[in-house]
């Protein structure tokens, strides 16, 4: 899978995934889409997105707990 809106730079936010080189990392952006703020409401919030990015931010996340290991523990 090919993600042409995330990037990873060692020297900037400790190298985590981040939004076509902002300093917005894409567990935020997934993070917001979890507590149901809608594409539109983060669209205003950060104006320099684009819907496109959301998208793919989702599809990096998937993509990263399908190719993880994700232990889950019933409580």
């Amino acid at each position: 899978m090919t993600f042409t809106r995330i990037t990873i730079a060692p020297n900037k936010m400790g190298g985590v995934a981040c939004i076509r080189g902002f300093r917005l990392p894409v567990s935020m952006v997934v993070r917001m889409v979890a507590a149901g703020m809608t594409a539109a409401e983060i669209l205003e919030e950060y104006p320099y997105l684009e819907a496109e990015d959301i998208r793919e931010a989702l599809r990096f996340a998937a993509a990263a707990v399908w190719e993880g290991t994700l232990l889950l523990v019933a409580s």
